[in-house]
């Protein structure tokens, strides 16, 4: 394998990943069943033959195939089908066929860059290794196998990243590298022929079986809503013309974050001012979200937000006994929206003086 045909490879690969990014932008966490397939190339590493020898192979084709489920906050596992065949060369002959069934687990970081899906996964499962024609030099002359299929454990590491595609919601891009390793050896009948033409029952021994594998492809996920439109910022409630102070405030957030803005920290702080001038009983302090995530989530998610503002408003001297926190999650939307949608506007802390 030579090395400015790999960097060949790994371009052609990579294009369409760069042209595709100018029409999309980072997805949601997959939640539920979903479906993906791709095709690229795979290097195989030299496999050892028991006793001395190898074999080298030319890159070969790779094509997998997985149905898969999504939980929603960036954990998704899946079954997947695979195939590889690398043609044996350099003192050599014959190819070798992979194909199984693997387990992945994996795990998306959604909004970690822009525009892309970045993600991990391990899997484990099940491989036959056929063996076609192959006739290699071994010690006491060469060994011949027509036709033989043996199987073995495998593990594989993934690296990748998903390019999702708005005009089709659930739709992506993908493209991956994959390391698999056969475990264990694996020996194959056949005839070994003496130099002096005597031909007689043989095996063959292989004692590693090591993959580098490319892939673009696609993947759908079932039942994705479209993210709803930027909604722009929220302007900072108008000045009642009465002298008294407002006695609400809302405070927004960026998605899946409880972490305050400059003009967030502004509108607590016009809040606690505000609660100087007034006599109040309580404030109150309410958490929100979308319904982008699960429930669950959605709750300790608005109640974290809930925490920020009001040790906010301590720090700008409200006292902590008078601040009740409540968290709702995607209860009580400012925007009715249906499920698993992105919508600024509830993603909020809402401060009400009473």
């Amino acid at each position: 394998m030579k090395l400015r045909t790999a960097l060949l490879a790994a371009t052609m690969l990579a294009t369409p990943l760069v042209a595709g990014s100018l029409a999309a932008r980072a997805e949601q966490p997959i939640s539920g069943l979903y479906v993906s397939g791709g095709a690229g190339i795979n290097f195989k590493q030299d496999l050892d033959v028991s006793g001395g020898g190898n074999l080298q192979s030319h890159i070969g084709p790779a094509v997998v195939a997985a149905v898969g489920w999504g939980f929603g906050n960036g954990f998704r596992a899946e079954i997947e089908g695979n195939y590889y065949n690398n043609q044996f060369y350099k003192g050599a002959g014959g190819h070798e066929q992979l194909y199984g069934v693997m387990v992945n687990g994996y795990y998306d970081f959604n909004n970690l860059v822009p525009m892309i899906t970045p993600y991990v996964g391990v899997g484990a499962g099940y491989e036959f290794a056929n063996e076609q024609g192959v006739h290699v030099s071994v010690p006491g002359g060469t060994f011949a196998a027509a036709n033989d299929t043996q199987g073995s454990f495998a593990a594989q590491g993934i690296l990748g990243v998903a390019l999702p595609l708005t005009a089709v919601p659930g739709l992506a891009l993908t493209a991956e590298y994959r390391f698999m390793a056969l475990i264990g050896d694996r020996s194959y009948g056949g005839t070994t022929t003496s130099p002096a033409g005597v031909a007689k029952p043989g095996s063959m021994k292989l004692e590693n079986d090591y993959n580098h594998t490319f892939l673009v492809g696609v993947r759908y996920a079932f039942g994705q809503a479209p993210e709803a439109p930027m909604a722009p910022a929220a302007a900072a409630p108008m000045a009642a013309p009465a002298p008294a102070p407002a006695r609400s405030y809302i405070v927004f957030f960026d998605w899946d974050k409880a972490i305050l803005t400059s003009r967030a920290r502004q509108i607590i702080g016009e809040a606690a001012t505000a609660s100087t001038h007034v006599q109040y009983t309580a404030i109150a302090v309410n958490g929100y979200t979308d319904t982008s995530g699960t429930p669950q989530y959605n709750m300790g998610l608005s109640i974290r937000r809930a925490d920020a503002v009001a040790g906010e408003l301590v720090h700008d001297g409200v006292p902590k006994n008078a601040i009740v926190i409540k968290g709702f999650g995607e209860t009580h939307p400012l925007v009715p929206t249906g499920p698993n949608v992105r919508e600024p506007q509830n993603r909020r802390v809402e401060i009400i003086i009473h």
